[in-house]
Protein backbone atom coordinates (compact mmCIF):
# COMPACT_ATOMS: atom_id res chain seq x y z
CA UNK A 1 0.00 0.00 0.00
CA UNK A 2 3.04 2.28 0.15
CA UNK A 3 3.82 4.89 -2.44
CA UNK A 4 0.27 6.21 -2.87
CA UNK A 5 -0.15 9.90 -2.40
CA UNK A 6 -2.94 11.26 -0.29
CA UNK A 7 -4.84 7.99 0.19
CA UNK A 8 -8.54 8.34 0.74
CA UNK A 9 -8.88 11.66 -1.07
CA UNK A 10 -10.26 12.43 -4.51
CA UNK A 11 -12.69 10.66 -6.80
CA UNK A 12 -10.07 8.15 -7.97
CA UNK A 13 -8.03 7.78 -4.76
CA UNK A 14 -8.28 3.98 -4.56
CA UNK A 15 -6.71 3.57 -8.00
CA UNK A 16 -3.43 4.93 -6.61
CA UNK A 17 -2.95 1.53 -4.91
CA UNK A 18 -1.42 -1.00 -7.28
CA UNK A 19 -3.12 -4.18 -6.07
CA UNK A 20 -6.54 -2.53 -6.04
CA UNK A 21 -5.90 -1.00 -9.47
CA UNK A 22 -5.08 -4.45 -10.84
CA UNK A 23 -8.25 -5.93 -9.34
CA UNK A 24 -10.24 -3.00 -10.70
CA UNK A 25 -8.97 -3.45 -14.25
CA UNK A 26 -9.45 -7.22 -14.12
CA UNK A 27 -12.98 -6.73 -12.83
CA UNK A 28 -13.85 -4.14 -15.45
CA UNK A 29 -12.72 -6.51 -18.21
CA UNK A 30 -14.61 -9.53 -16.94
CA UNK A 31 -17.81 -7.61 -16.22
CA UNK A 32 -17.66 -6.02 -19.66
CA UNK A 33 -17.22 -9.48 -21.20
CA UNK A 34 -20.12 -10.95 -19.22
CA UNK A 35 -22.54 -8.16 -20.06
CA UNK A 36 -21.55 -8.03 -23.75
CA UNK A 37 -22.20 -11.73 -24.25
CA UNK A 38 -25.51 -11.45 -22.40
CA UNK A 39 -26.81 -9.15 -25.12
CA UNK A 40 -25.41 -11.33 -27.91
CA UNK A 41 -27.07 -14.36 -26.33
CA UNK A 42 -30.39 -12.52 -26.05
CA UNK A 43 -30.19 -11.53 -29.73
CA UNK A 44 -29.49 -15.15 -30.71
CA UNK A 45 -32.41 -16.34 -28.59
CA UNK A 46 -34.67 -13.85 -30.33
CA UNK A 47 -33.49 -15.02 -33.75
CA UNK A 48 -33.90 -18.71 -32.91
CA UNK A 49 -37.26 -18.61 -31.10
CA UNK A 50 -38.88 -15.36 -32.23
CA UNK A 51 -40.69 -14.94 -28.88
CA UNK A 52 -40.35 -12.99 -25.65
CA UNK A 53 -40.70 -16.32 -23.81
CA UNK A 54 -37.56 -17.49 -25.62
CA UNK A 55 -35.69 -14.46 -24.33
CA UNK A 56 -36.99 -15.08 -20.83
CA UNK A 57 -36.03 -18.76 -20.98
CA UNK A 58 -32.35 -17.92 -21.48
CA UNK A 59 -32.42 -15.60 -18.48
CA UNK A 60 -34.27 -18.20 -16.46
CA UNK A 61 -31.42 -20.66 -17.04
CA UNK A 62 -29.10 -18.02 -15.60
CA UNK A 63 -31.43 -17.23 -12.72
CA UNK A 64 -32.02 -20.80 -11.52
CA UNK A 65 -28.32 -21.72 -11.42
CA UNK A 66 -27.40 -18.41 -9.81
CA UNK A 67 -30.11 -18.86 -7.19
CA UNK A 68 -28.45 -22.11 -6.11
CA UNK A 69 -24.81 -21.04 -6.53
CA UNK A 70 -24.82 -17.51 -5.10
CA UNK A 71 -25.09 -18.39 -1.38
CA UNK A 72 -22.13 -20.76 -1.80
CA UNK A 73 -20.23 -18.01 -3.59
CA UNK A 74 -20.66 -15.77 -0.56
CA UNK A 75 -19.38 -18.49 1.76
CA UNK A 76 -16.39 -19.14 -0.52
CA UNK A 77 -15.49 -15.44 -0.43
CA UNK A 78 -15.53 -15.41 3.38
CA UNK A 79 -13.68 -18.68 4.06
CA UNK A 80 -11.27 -19.29 1.10
CA UNK A 81 -8.54 -17.40 -0.74
CA UNK A 82 -10.36 -14.63 -2.60
CA UNK A 83 -7.75 -14.67 -5.36
CA UNK A 84 -8.34 -18.38 -5.96
CA UNK A 85 -12.13 -17.95 -5.98
CA UNK A 86 -11.88 -15.09 -8.48
CA UNK A 87 -9.49 -17.07 -10.71
CA UNK A 88 -11.76 -20.13 -10.84
CA UNK A 89 -14.80 -17.93 -11.52
CA UNK A 90 -13.02 -16.11 -14.35
CA UNK A 91 -12.03 -19.42 -15.98
CA UNK A 92 -15.68 -20.53 -15.89
CA UNK A 93 -16.79 -17.26 -17.49
CA UNK A 94 -14.15 -17.66 -20.20
CA UNK A 95 -15.48 -21.14 -21.02
CA UNK A 96 -19.10 -19.99 -21.17
CA UNK A 97 -18.35 -17.37 -23.82
CA UNK A 98 -15.79 -19.35 -25.87
CA UNK A 99 -18.19 -22.30 -26.20
CA UNK A 100 -20.96 -20.26 -27.80
CA UNK A 101 -18.55 -18.18 -29.89
CA UNK A 102 -17.16 -21.33 -31.51
CA UNK A 103 -20.66 -22.76 -32.04
CA UNK A 104 -21.84 -19.55 -33.73
CA UNK A 105 -18.73 -19.39 -35.93
CA UNK A 106 -19.38 -22.98 -37.04
CA UNK A 107 -23.10 -22.25 -37.58
CA UNK A 108 -23.93 -24.99 -35.09
CA UNK A 109 -25.55 -23.02 -32.26
CA UNK A 110 -28.87 -24.25 -30.85
CA UNK A 111 -31.22 -22.83 -28.26
CA UNK A 112 -30.30 -25.38 -25.57
CA UNK A 113 -26.68 -24.25 -25.86
CA UNK A 114 -27.71 -20.70 -25.02
CA UNK A 115 -29.56 -21.87 -21.91
CA UNK A 116 -26.61 -24.06 -20.88
CA UNK A 117 -24.05 -21.28 -21.37
CA UNK A 118 -26.30 -18.94 -19.41
CA UNK A 119 -26.33 -21.39 -16.50
CA UNK A 120 -22.55 -21.84 -16.67
CA UNK A 121 -22.10 -18.09 -16.59
CA UNK A 122 -24.38 -17.92 -13.55
CA UNK A 123 -22.07 -20.22 -11.58
CA UNK A 124 -19.01 -18.13 -12.49
CA UNK A 125 -20.78 -14.88 -11.71
CA UNK A 126 -22.05 -16.21 -8.36
CA UNK A 127 -18.46 -16.94 -7.32
CA UNK A 128 -16.91 -13.82 -8.80
CA UNK A 129 -19.16 -11.05 -7.48
CA UNK A 130 -18.97 -11.60 -3.70
CA UNK A 131 -15.24 -12.42 -3.72
CA UNK A 132 -14.31 -9.37 -5.77
CA UNK A 133 -16.32 -6.97 -3.64
CA UNK A 134 -15.10 -8.46 -0.34
CA UNK A 135 -11.47 -8.30 -1.57
CA UNK A 136 -11.60 -4.50 -1.69
CA UNK A 137 -11.44 -4.21 2.11
CA UNK A 138 -8.18 -6.19 2.14
CA UNK A 139 -6.40 -4.31 -0.65
CA UNK A 140 -6.97 -0.77 0.62
CA UNK A 141 -6.30 1.14 3.86
CA UNK A 142 -9.42 1.86 5.89
CA UNK A 143 -9.67 5.52 4.86
CA UNK A 144 -9.72 4.60 1.17
CA UNK A 145 -12.15 1.67 1.35
CA UNK A 146 -15.33 3.75 0.76
CA UNK A 147 -13.86 5.20 -2.43
CA UNK A 148 -12.73 1.73 -3.51
CA UNK A 149 -16.23 0.38 -2.98
CA UNK A 150 -17.75 3.04 -5.20
CA UNK A 151 -15.12 2.70 -7.91
CA UNK A 152 -15.49 -1.07 -7.86
CA UNK A 153 -19.22 -0.78 -8.27
CA UNK A 154 -18.79 1.91 -10.89
CA UNK A 155 -16.72 -0.37 -13.12
CA UNK A 156 -19.12 -3.26 -12.70
CA UNK A 157 -22.30 -1.29 -13.15
CA UNK A 158 -20.93 0.78 -16.04
CA UNK A 159 -19.91 -2.46 -17.75
CA UNK A 160 -23.43 -3.72 -17.12
CA UNK A 161 -24.63 -1.12 -19.58
CA UNK A 162 -21.56 -0.27 -21.69
CA UNK A 163 -20.95 -3.94 -22.53
CA UNK A 164 -24.40 -4.41 -24.06
CA UNK A 165 -24.08 -1.06 -25.82
CA UNK A 166 -20.91 -1.96 -27.71
CA UNK A 167 -22.09 -5.52 -28.28
CA UNK A 168 -25.30 -4.20 -29.81
CA UNK A 169 -23.35 -1.94 -32.17
CA UNK A 170 -21.03 -4.80 -33.21
CA UNK A 171 -23.95 -7.17 -33.81
CA UNK A 172 -25.76 -4.55 -35.90
CA UNK A 173 -22.74 -3.40 -37.92
CA UNK A 174 -20.89 -6.65 -38.72
CA UNK A 175 -22.10 -9.80 -40.48
CA UNK A 176 -20.26 -12.02 -37.98
CA UNK A 177 -20.89 -9.62 -35.10
CA UNK A 178 -22.47 -12.17 -32.76
CA UNK A 179 -19.52 -14.59 -33.00
CA UNK A 180 -17.08 -11.69 -32.61
CA UNK A 181 -18.79 -10.58 -29.38
CA UNK A 182 -18.53 -14.06 -27.82
CA UNK A 183 -14.93 -14.67 -28.88
CA UNK A 184 -13.97 -11.15 -27.78
CA UNK A 185 -15.60 -11.81 -24.39
CA UNK A 186 -13.48 -14.96 -24.00
CA UNK A 187 -10.30 -13.03 -24.81
CA UNK A 188 -11.12 -10.32 -22.26
CA UNK A 189 -11.80 -12.97 -19.63
CA UNK A 190 -8.41 -14.50 -20.35
CA UNK A 191 -6.69 -11.14 -19.87
CA UNK A 192 -8.60 -10.67 -16.62
CA UNK A 193 -7.44 -14.08 -15.40
CA UNK A 194 -3.81 -13.15 -16.14
CA UNK A 195 -4.20 -9.92 -14.15
CA UNK A 196 -5.74 -11.78 -11.21
CA UNK A 197 -2.98 -14.32 -10.62
CA UNK A 198 -0.32 -11.89 -9.22
CA UNK A 199 -2.73 -10.44 -6.62
CA UNK A 200 -2.27 -11.19 -2.89
CA UNK A 201 -4.00 -14.45 -1.87
CA UNK A 202 -6.72 -12.76 0.18
CA UNK A 203 -6.95 -15.42 2.88
CA UNK A 204 -9.69 -15.10 5.54
CA UNK A 205 -8.75 -13.67 8.91
CA UNK A 206 -7.25 -16.27 11.25
CA UNK A 207 -9.37 -17.45 14.15
CA UNK A 208 -12.76 -17.07 12.44
CA UNK A 209 -15.34 -19.65 13.65
CA UNK A 210 -15.34 -22.90 11.67
CA UNK A 211 -18.81 -23.90 10.51
CA UNK A 212 -20.29 -26.07 7.81
CA UNK A 213 -21.09 -24.42 4.49
CA UNK A 214 -24.81 -24.47 5.29
CA UNK A 215 -24.04 -23.09 8.74
CA UNK A 216 -22.13 -20.20 7.14
CA UNK A 217 -25.08 -19.41 4.87
CA UNK A 218 -27.55 -19.50 7.76
CA UNK A 219 -25.24 -17.32 9.84
CA UNK A 220 -25.09 -14.70 7.08
CA UNK A 221 -28.88 -14.64 6.69
CA UNK A 222 -29.35 -14.29 10.46
CA UNK A 223 -26.83 -11.46 10.55
CA UNK A 224 -28.68 -9.44 7.92
CA UNK A 225 -32.10 -10.23 9.36
CA UNK A 226 -30.99 -9.11 12.82
CA UNK A 227 -30.20 -5.53 11.67
CA UNK A 228 -32.97 -3.29 10.35
CA UNK A 229 -30.72 -1.21 8.11
CA UNK A 230 -29.07 -4.16 6.37
CA UNK A 231 -32.38 -5.97 6.01
CA UNK A 232 -34.04 -2.94 4.45
CA UNK A 233 -31.20 -2.38 1.97
CA UNK A 234 -31.10 -6.03 0.90
CA UNK A 235 -34.88 -6.36 0.52
CA UNK A 236 -35.15 -3.09 -1.41
CA UNK A 237 -32.39 -4.16 -3.78
CA UNK A 238 -33.98 -7.57 -4.33
CA UNK A 239 -37.36 -6.02 -5.11
CA UNK A 240 -36.08 -3.37 -7.53
CA UNK A 241 -33.74 -5.74 -9.38
CA UNK A 242 -36.13 -8.68 -9.66
CA UNK A 243 -39.05 -6.59 -10.88
CA UNK A 244 -37.28 -3.83 -12.80
CA UNK A 245 -34.18 -5.29 -14.43
CA UNK A 246 -35.96 -7.79 -16.74
CA UNK A 247 -36.71 -4.84 -19.05
CA UNK A 248 -33.17 -5.36 -20.39
CA UNK A 249 -34.12 -8.79 -21.72
CA UNK A 250 -36.88 -7.35 -23.87
CA UNK A 251 -34.99 -4.51 -25.56
CA UNK A 252 -34.54 -6.63 -28.73
CA UNK A 253 -38.33 -6.76 -29.00
CA UNK A 254 -38.61 -3.00 -28.36
CA UNK A 255 -36.17 -2.37 -31.21
CA UNK A 256 -37.57 -4.95 -33.60
CA UNK A 257 -41.34 -4.78 -33.09
CA UNK A 258 -42.30 -1.55 -31.34
CA UNK A 259 -40.06 0.89 -33.22
CA UNK A 260 -38.93 -1.25 -36.18
CA UNK A 261 -35.29 -0.12 -35.99
CA UNK A 262 -33.67 -3.56 -36.07
CA UNK A 263 -30.32 -4.56 -34.61
CA UNK A 264 -28.78 -1.17 -35.41
CA UNK A 265 -31.46 0.59 -33.39
CA UNK A 266 -30.93 -1.95 -30.64
CA UNK A 267 -27.27 -0.96 -30.53
CA UNK A 268 -28.20 2.72 -30.37
CA UNK A 269 -30.61 2.07 -27.51
CA UNK A 270 -27.92 0.24 -25.58
CA UNK A 271 -25.36 2.97 -26.28
CA UNK A 272 -27.67 5.72 -25.02
CA UNK A 273 -28.41 3.72 -21.89
CA UNK A 274 -24.65 3.38 -21.36
CA UNK A 275 -24.12 7.13 -21.72
CA UNK A 276 -26.59 7.78 -18.90
CA UNK A 277 -24.92 5.14 -16.74
CA UNK A 278 -21.44 6.56 -17.27
CA UNK A 279 -22.65 10.02 -16.28
CA UNK A 280 -24.18 8.59 -13.11
CA UNK A 281 -20.98 6.65 -12.35
CA UNK A 282 -18.82 9.76 -12.52
CA UNK A 283 -21.17 11.60 -10.17
CA UNK A 284 -21.44 8.70 -7.73
CA UNK A 285 -17.64 8.41 -7.49
CA UNK A 286 -17.64 11.85 -5.86
CA UNK A 287 -20.47 10.93 -3.48
CA UNK A 288 -18.88 7.89 -1.83
CA UNK A 289 -20.04 8.69 1.68
CA UNK A 290 -22.37 10.86 3.68
CA UNK A 291 -25.96 11.27 4.77
CA UNK A 292 -27.05 12.00 1.20
CA UNK A 293 -26.69 8.31 0.24
CA UNK A 294 -30.01 7.14 1.69
CA UNK A 295 -32.21 9.69 -0.14
CA UNK A 296 -30.07 9.22 -3.27
CA UNK A 297 -30.83 5.49 -3.21
CA UNK A 298 -34.58 6.07 -2.94
CA UNK A 299 -34.57 8.80 -5.58
CA UNK A 300 -32.62 6.61 -8.00
CA UNK A 301 -35.15 3.82 -7.55
CA UNK A 302 -38.03 6.20 -8.23
CA UNK A 303 -36.41 7.49 -11.42
CA UNK A 304 -35.62 3.96 -12.55
CA UNK A 305 -39.24 2.86 -12.07
CA UNK A 306 -40.50 5.96 -13.86
CA UNK A 307 -38.08 5.21 -16.68
CA UNK A 308 -39.51 1.73 -17.22
CA UNK A 309 -43.04 3.17 -17.27
CA UNK A 310 -41.87 5.84 -19.70
CA UNK A 311 -40.29 3.24 -22.00
CA UNK A 312 -43.63 1.48 -22.23
CA UNK A 313 -45.40 4.76 -23.04
CA UNK A 314 -42.81 6.26 -25.42
CA UNK A 315 -44.58 7.27 -28.65
CA UNK A 316 -41.40 7.63 -30.74
CA UNK A 317 -37.93 6.12 -30.87
CA UNK A 318 -36.31 9.44 -29.91
CA UNK A 319 -38.41 9.64 -26.75
CA UNK A 320 -37.49 6.06 -25.89
CA UNK A 321 -33.80 6.97 -26.14
CA UNK A 322 -34.21 9.82 -23.66
CA UNK A 323 -36.06 7.54 -21.27
CA UNK A 324 -33.40 4.85 -21.57
CA UNK A 325 -30.64 7.35 -20.75
CA UNK A 326 -32.45 8.27 -17.53
CA UNK A 327 -33.16 4.63 -16.68
CA UNK A 328 -29.52 3.66 -17.25
CA UNK A 329 -28.29 6.45 -15.00
CA UNK A 330 -30.82 5.66 -12.28
CA UNK A 331 -30.21 1.90 -12.29
CA UNK A 332 -26.46 2.37 -11.91
CA UNK A 333 -26.84 5.00 -9.18
CA UNK A 334 -29.24 2.70 -7.32
CA UNK A 335 -26.93 -0.33 -7.39
CA UNK A 336 -23.77 1.63 -6.57
CA UNK A 337 -25.28 3.47 -3.63
CA UNK A 338 -26.91 0.34 -2.26
CA UNK A 339 -23.66 -1.64 -2.35
CA UNK A 340 -21.68 1.20 -0.80
CA UNK A 341 -24.12 1.45 2.11
CA UNK A 342 -24.14 -2.30 2.68
CA UNK A 343 -20.36 -2.60 2.88
CA UNK A 344 -20.02 0.54 4.99
CA UNK A 345 -22.61 -0.65 7.52
CA UNK A 346 -21.93 -4.39 7.57
CA UNK A 347 -19.11 -6.13 9.44
CA UNK A 348 -16.03 -7.18 7.44
CA UNK A 349 -16.44 -10.88 8.21
CA UNK A 350 -19.83 -10.89 6.50
CA UNK A 351 -19.04 -8.89 3.35
CA UNK A 352 -19.04 -11.91 1.03
CA UNK A 353 -22.33 -13.28 2.32
CA UNK A 354 -24.00 -9.85 2.29
CA UNK A 355 -22.96 -9.48 -1.34
CA UNK A 356 -24.30 -12.93 -2.17
CA UNK A 357 -27.72 -12.02 -0.74
CA UNK A 358 -27.89 -8.90 -2.90
CA UNK A 359 -26.77 -10.87 -5.96
CA UNK A 360 -29.74 -13.18 -5.48
CA UNK A 361 -31.71 -10.35 -7.05
CA UNK A 362 -29.98 -11.00 -10.35
CA UNK A 363 -30.93 -14.65 -10.22
CA UNK A 364 -34.45 -13.53 -9.34
CA UNK A 365 -34.70 -11.18 -12.30
CA UNK A 366 -33.47 -13.99 -14.55
CA UNK A 367 -36.20 -16.28 -13.25
CA UNK A 368 -38.82 -13.51 -13.47
CA UNK A 369 -37.92 -12.81 -17.11
CA UNK A 370 -39.64 -15.97 -18.37
CA UNK A 371 -43.08 -15.39 -16.78
CA UNK A 372 -42.82 -11.69 -17.67
CA UNK A 373 -42.03 -12.70 -21.25
CA UNK A 374 -45.13 -14.89 -21.31
CA UNK A 375 -47.18 -12.01 -19.87
CA UNK A 376 -45.72 -9.62 -22.46
CA UNK A 377 -46.64 -12.01 -25.28
CA UNK A 378 -50.21 -12.10 -23.90
CA UNK A 379 -50.94 -8.47 -22.95
CA UNK A 380 -48.24 -6.54 -24.80
CA UNK A 381 -44.79 -5.33 -23.85
CA UNK A 382 -45.88 -1.73 -23.25
CA UNK A 383 -48.44 -2.77 -20.65
CA UNK A 384 -45.94 -5.09 -19.01
CA UNK A 385 -43.43 -2.24 -18.71
CA UNK A 386 -46.11 -0.01 -17.15
CA UNK A 387 -46.89 -2.62 -14.50
CA UNK A 388 -43.30 -3.49 -13.58
CA UNK A 389 -42.24 0.17 -13.53
CA UNK A 390 -45.10 1.03 -11.20
CA UNK A 391 -44.06 -1.75 -8.81
CA UNK A 392 -40.47 -0.44 -8.75
CA UNK A 393 -41.84 3.03 -7.95
CA UNK A 394 -43.83 1.67 -5.01
CA UNK A 395 -40.85 -0.26 -3.64
CA UNK A 396 -38.62 2.82 -3.84
CA UNK A 397 -41.14 5.10 -2.15
CA UNK A 398 -41.63 2.47 0.54
CA UNK A 399 -37.86 2.43 1.11
CA UNK A 400 -37.78 6.20 1.62
CA UNK A 401 -40.60 6.03 4.16
CA UNK A 402 -39.09 3.10 6.06
CA UNK A 403 -35.52 4.47 5.97
CA UNK A 404 -36.44 7.33 8.29
CA UNK A 405 -36.48 4.92 11.21
CA UNK A 406 -34.66 1.81 9.98
CA UNK A 407 -31.35 3.13 8.66
CA UNK A 408 -28.42 3.19 11.04
CA UNK A 409 -25.47 5.43 10.10
CA UNK A 410 -22.90 3.09 11.70
CA UNK A 411 -21.23 -0.28 11.25
CA UNK A 412 -23.16 -3.10 12.93
CA UNK A 413 -21.58 -5.89 14.94
CA UNK A 414 -22.36 -9.60 14.72
CA UNK A 415 -25.15 -10.52 17.12
CA UNK A 416 -23.58 -13.88 17.96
Amino acid sequence: MSGAAAPGTGSWAALAHRAYRQLWIAGALVFFAVMAQNIARAWLAREITGTNAGLGGVLMGFGLLMLVATPFGGVAADRLSKRAVIAVATAILLLSSAWIGIAVALDAVEYWMLVGASGLQAVGFALYGPARMAFISELLPDETVPNGIVLGQMSGEAARVAGPAIAGVVIGALADGTAIVFIGAAVLSGISLALTMPLPPGHPRPGRPVRSVIGEIVDGVRYVRHHDSLRLLVLTSLGVVIVGFPYIAFLPTVADEIFDVGSTGYGVMSAVTAAGAVAAALLTARLSAGSHQVPLLGFAGVVFGAGIVGLGAAPHFAVALLVLAAAGAASLAFQTTNQSLLLAIGDFEYHGRIQSLVMLGFSGFGIAALPLGIVADAIGLRTTFAITGAVVLLISVGFLVRARTAMEPRRVDPPF
